[in-house]
């Protein structure tokens, strides 16, 4: 009788890796950068760099130091690093973007065992963690004028939120001429991403779908326009980049989609009740903490299976 090998899961693999998935979402966020670039100026390619380059090397001397095999090409570290850079302002100071980008890979990341065992977007905790060690500088927004040339200036909701007369037109939001975050102002950017990542079916639509559509929806109950409000913040750059991340999201459809109305429900509640006028981030952060949970009551159980937990 041949010799049974008995191996871990899993025991099907498909063509598609870490890495050409990867490739695909930085493919994506190629619009938004440009897109950054034309609004903001060069300042925003040198602080993508600088967020791209310490997450690369983070990850590699953590790695080097703990002896485990190296994981930089699968180019998830470049994602982090673009997509934390997508959430500075075009201020901020570039040893504090370093900071940032050590706290995504080692602390979010590394620290719970690599790409696909961390609890929370490393982006998007990072982000936070920044807001609350360098609030000042973090909320330093820039107004982008003459396409390059870039003032002190309120993001839409802050302005909004002041009850201040002169809001940025539908047309100023798609484009991305107003103060903001570096790869969050440019709606329609964003938008060609996302479009991007469904064809080539690296995201479904059931996040970003019931994220937005929850936003839209709660709006006009809490007397907002619901337009400016998804045009506006890092709504449409997290729903489609941040909370469709696969190691901090649920796997069923049905998880999907009830992870992503709880984003829109905090996201809501933060920006017209909350003393911020973003909630984003925070609303991804506090749903990938019930990412385990949701998974578990929305997983099917085969036909005939008791759904009990077996030893």
């Amino acid at each position: 009788m041949e010799q049974l090998t008995v191996s871990v899961s899993p025991h099907f693999f498909g063509k598609r890796t870490t890495q050409n998935i990867m490739l695909d979402v930085i493919i994506a966020l190629m619009p938004a950068l440009i897109a950054s670039f034309i609004i903001f100026g060069w300042r925003s390619l040198l602080i993508a760099g600088v967020c791209t380059a310490s997450c690369i090397l983070s990850e590699f001397f953590f790695e080097k130091l703990c002896k485990k095999e190296n994981t930089i090409s699968d180019l998830s570290t470049v994602v982090t690093g673009v997509l934390l850079a997508f959430n500075l302002p075009v201020t901020i100071p570039l040893w504090q973007a370093v900071i940032g980008s050590i706290t995504a890979i080692i602390i979010v990341k590394q620290l719970f065992g690599g790409i696909g065992q961390n609890f929370a977007n490393p982006a998007v905790t990072a982000r936070i963690i920044m807001l609350i060690a360098f609030s000042d500088t973090m909320t330093k927004w820039a107004f982008p004028q003459n396409s390059v040339d870039a003032v002190s200036g309120a993001t839409p909701l802050a302005a909004a939120a002041k009850g201040l007369d002169t809001l940025p037109s539908y047309t100023s939001l798609l484009l991305g001429y107003h103060g903001g975050c570096l790869g969050e102002t440019c709606s329609l950017a964003i938008l060609l991403g996302g479009i991007y990542l469904l064809v080539r079916k690296v995201i479904t639509w059931h996040i970003p779908t019931a994220f937005i559509a929850t936003v839209a929806l709660m709006s006009p109950v809490c007397g907002k326009d619901p337009l400016y409000q998804i045009l506006s913040g890092g709504l449409l750059l997290g729903a489609v980049f941040m909370a469709t991340d696969y190691a901090t999201s649920p796997s069923t459809k049905w998880g999907k989609i009830i992870f992503g109305i709880g984003c829109g429900l905090i996201t809501v509640l933060i920006r017209f009740w909350g003393s911020l006028p973003e909630g984003v981030s925070y609303s991804i952060l506090l749903m990938n903490i019930f990412t385990p949970y949701i998974s578990k009551l929305t997983r099917q159980i085969p036909l005939g299976a008791d759904g009990g937990e077996r030893s």
